[in-house]
Formats: C-alpha cells, sequence, structure tokens
C-alpha cells in the first residue's frame, strides 16, 4: 500500500529542498496585483510584490486557491487511491481548507483528510514536516491526524516586523495603529494564537537589534522546544542578521535541524520586508 500522501497550501513557506525531500506537494494560493491574478511561488515572487506595492502604493490582495485547481492537483493521487492529510492556512484567516472539503466532494474521494494548522507560515510547516516524516515510516492517515491533535496547539509561532504599513494596507491593523507604530518606530511581534495574529511586545530601534533582543526574549520558551526542528523565516533579512539568529540557536546545542527559509508571496504580502520569526513546536 502506498504511503500517505501529505499536501499543504504555500502559506507553509517551506524551501523547494525541504518540499523535494519529504515529498510533499503544493497548493498556492493566489496573488492579485492590479488586475493580475497570480499563483504565489509559481507565478510571482516576494520581490515582484514588494517592487510593485512601492510603485502602486497598494498591498496586493490574497485569495484562496480556485477549487479547479485544487483538483487538478489532487486527482494523480485520487487516481492511486492514496490516502491524503492536507494541511491548510489557519481557518481564521483563510477558507483555503474549506476549498479542499470542496474539492473532495466534488471528486467523490472521502480518503482526504483535511487540517486546520491554526497557524501560518512555518507554523504550518514545522506540522507538515512532522506528519511527511510518519508518512515516510508508513504511519496511517489517522495516526498522523492523531499526532497532529497532540501537537498543534503546542506550535510556537511569533515574528517581529519592520513595519506596519502592510498589515494596514491589508485590513489587519488599523490606519492609527500603523501610523503611530512607524511614526515611533515601534516593531511589534506579531504572535499567533488559537490561529488569529495579534501584538505582544514592542521593539524599539533598528531591525537588527530588534530581531536579536526579540530571539533572545524567547530563551526560556526555547529551552522548552521540541529539539527535531525550529525554524528561522524571514521575508529578506539581510544574511548577517540570520547568521546571528542562527549561530544564536546553534549555542544551545539542543536542536537537531535548524532550518532557514524565506517566507513565499502570501505571508510577504502581509508581513512586509524585513520580517523575521523563530517557530518551533514546544514540548
Amino acid at each position: 500500500m502506498k504511503h500517505v500522501k501529505i499536501i499543504a497550501d504555500s502559506t507553509c513557506d517551506l524551501s523547494q529542498s525541504l518540499i523535494q525531500e519529504y515529498d510533499i506537494s503544493i497548493i498556492p494560493l493566489m496573488i492579485t496585483l492590479g488586475d493580475k491574478s497570480l499563483k504565489d511561488g509559481i507565478q510571482v515572487n516576494p520581490q515582484q510584490i514588494y517592487d510593485w506595492s512601492d510603485q502602486t502604493g497598494e498591498t496586493p490582495k490574497t485569495a484562496a486557491p480556485s477549487i479547479g485547481d485544487v483538483i487538478d492537483i489532487l486527482t494523480p493521487f485520487v487516481n492511486e487511491k492514496r490516502p491524503i492529510v492536507y494541511f491548510g492556512i489557519s481557518e481564521a484567516m483563510s477558507v483555503t481548507c474549506n476549498v479542499l472539503r470542496l474539492a473532495a466532494e466534488s471528486l467523490d474521494y472521502k480518503d482526504l483528510y483535511v487540517i486546520d494548522s491554526k497557524n501560518l507560515s512555518t507554523g504550518i510547516g514545522l506540522q507538515v514536516i512532522r506528519a511527511a516524516k510518519l508518512a515516510m515510516k508508513g504511519c496511517t492517515a489517522k495516526e498522523i491526524i492523531e499526532d497532529n491533535q497532540e501537537i498543534n496547539h503546542k506550535v510556537r509561532a511569533s515574528f517581529v516586523v519592520d513595519t506596519l504599513t502592510f498589515l494596514h494596507r491589508g485590513g489587519r491593523c488599523s490606519a492609527v495603529t500603523a501610523l503611530l507604530a512607524n511614526t515611533l518606530k515601534l516593531k511589534p511581534e506579531i504572535v499567533v494564537t488559537d490561529g488569529k495574529m495579534g501584538v505582544a511586545k514592542k521593539y524599539r530601534g533598528n531591525q537588527k537589534s530588534v530581531i536579536l533582543k526579540y530571539v533572545k526574549d524567547l530563551e526560556e520558551d526555547l529551552k522548552n522546544a521540541d529539539p527535531d526542528q525550529i525554524f528561522i523565516t524571514h521575508s529578506g533579512c539581510s544574511d548577517d542578521i540570520i547568521e546571528e539568529v542562527k549561530a544564536y540557536l546553534m549555542d544551545f546545542n539542543r536542536f537537531k535541524e535548524i532550518h532557514v527559509t524565506q517566507a513565499g508571496g502570501v505571508i510577504s504580502s502581509h508581513c512586509g520586508p524585513n520580517t523575521l520569526g523563530v517557530l518551533f513546536i514546544s514540548k
């Protein structure tokens, strides 16, 4: 019997090397630049998004994939009669999970299981890789789902943004909040809780000093993190910042795998450039 197929959407922000290593299929969300609707990671990349936003003063709109695109991606695995476990961006943020359910109904396929990650970016990616490792070991869909139920609420996803302009343009914060933060040069820490984004700490200073302070503030949580893997996910931060964060995590002498990934188009559209987060599963 063929092993369970793991599928995620493009907001999981996994690198191509990880996607290939763990045989993960990706369903791209849609990004609209003016009158063009483009597939995240296939037809548009973050730099193109930033360039367009700078030129127009607008932020792209993002949307769930079309049911037709989802059916096209699912069909080969349905034809193989493989069990499918799909991990999607938080249902509090997107209807993408529901599109997968509708696609399964259209295909009349009962062996597709939709998991609400209650997260975004590599907060999803952590769950996806864990599931893919179990699938490669021959675990059933039921076993993978049960494992996720144990850790889903333990995923710790947070990041520091350089500017609130993009979150404001995307409707994620008020104009007043964005104006005050940018005027006072505040860099908020965004934390995902119960599938929703909220502001935790507020930092002040240049982005490098803020990011290093944010990471050091995670020290106690990092001591209690699952040692299997941890992610540094960013939206175009400089190499020296990324290397300092990685060196700090390596000094814990705890984590088996420290992955560095760059956020895709959807996450970049909302968070803007120079955002960085450290994401892990708590024990």
